[in-house]
C-alpha cells in the first residue's frame, strides 16, 4: 500500500519597509550596528509581526526592491497576523498600503519540482566554515589560504567551491555552475545568550564575508529541493542570507 506524502504548499512574501521607520525603530531598540547591518533589526521587526510564524530566510534588497522571504502562510493569513502588529512595526516593515506600494503581498511558489530541472539563482551568503573543536566561524577563503600553503587562490573559486559542497551536504540540488557578483566584509549584530552577574543578553559585531552568487542548479531531488527553499543556505539564514531566489535558466 502506498502513502500520499503531504505536500505544504509554500508562498513567497514581499513587503516594501520603510528606510526612516526601519532605522529609527532599529535605533530605537539597539539593534543598528555601526556598519549598518539590518539582518537583525529585520528579524526582530518579523517576530514582532508574525511570532512563531515570522518568515525565514529574507533577504532585504534595497529600499527599492524591498524585503522578500519564504513563509508557509497565505496572504490572507499573513494579512490577518500583520494587523495585530504594532503600528510602528508595521510601518517600518511596510506592510499596509501607503502612497508609494500596495503594502505585503504573497504568491504562491512551487512545491514540486521535476527532477533535472536546471534553475538560475542568486543568494546571498556567509561563506563561513566551522572550525575543528572550537566550532569559531572563520571565512572559508582565509581557511582555504591556510591549507594552500603559499599558492594563490581566487576569492570567488573558493566560494563557488564552498557552494558547491554546501549543496552536496544540504541535498535536493546540485551546482551547475556560479559566479560571485558582490563581496564585502561585513560586521553582523548578535545577541549573547543570557547568562552572567546580569543575566541579560549583550549585543555584539561578528566580521565575516558578505557576499551574492549568481548561477545555475539542477534539482536532484524534488521533495529534498522544496525543503532547500524552506530552510535556507548556510548559515545566518534568520538574519537575511541564505534565501534561494530562482529564475528561469539561461538559454
Amino acid at each position: 500500500m502506498t502513502h500520499d506524502v503531504t505536500i505544504e504548499p509554500l508562498y513567497l512574501l514581499h513587503t516594501q519597509p520603510d528606510p526612516q521607520r526601519l532605522a529609527a525603530w532599529a535605533a530605537r531598540h539597539r539593534l543598528l550596528d555601526s556598519q549598518g547591518d539590518l539582518g537583525y533589526a529585520l528579524h526582530a521587526l518579523l517576530h514582532a509581526a508574525f511570532g512563531e510564524h515570522a518568515p525565514q530566510p529574507f533577504r532585504y534588497l534595497d529600499a527599492e526592491q524591498g524585503l522578500l522571504a519564504y513563509t508557509r502562510l497565505n496572504a490572507a493569513e499573513l494579512t490577518q497576523r500583520a494587523a495585530l502588529a504594532d503600528p510602528d512595526v508595521s510601518a517600518a516593515l511596510g506592510l499596509g498600503q501607503t502612497l508609494h506600494h500596495q503594502g505585503l503581498s504573497a504568491r504562491k511558489f512551487p512545491a514540486q519540482w521535476a527532477v533535472g530541472h536546471v534553475l538560475g539563482f542568486d543568494v546571498r551568503v556567509r561563506p563561513i566554515i566551522r572550525e575543528g573543536k572550537t566550532g569559531r566561524e572563520r571565512d572559508a577563503f582565509l581557511a582555504a589560504v591556510e591549507k594552500a600553503a603559499g599558492a594563490e587562490l581566487e576569492r570567488s573559486e573558493v566560494y563557488v567551491q564552498w557552494l558547491r559542497d554546501l549543496l552536496a551536504r544540504q541535498g535536493g540540488a546540485e551546482l551547475v555552475d556560479a559566479r560571485m557578483t558582490r563581496y564585502q566584509q561585513l560586521g553582523v549584530t548578535r545577541k549573547s545568550q543570557k547568562g552572567g552577574a546580569d543575566d541579560v543578553r549583550h549585543s555584539r559585531l561578528v566580521g565575516g564575508p558578505d557576499a551574492v552568487l549568481t548561477g545555475q542548479l539542477r534539482v536532484t531531488t524534488s521533495q529534498a529541493f522544496a525543503q532547500l527553499l524552506v530552510n535556507g543556505l548556510g548559515r545566518h539564514r534568520a538574519f537575511g542570507f541564505g534565501l534561494l531566489m530562482l529564475r528561469p535558466a539561461r538559454g
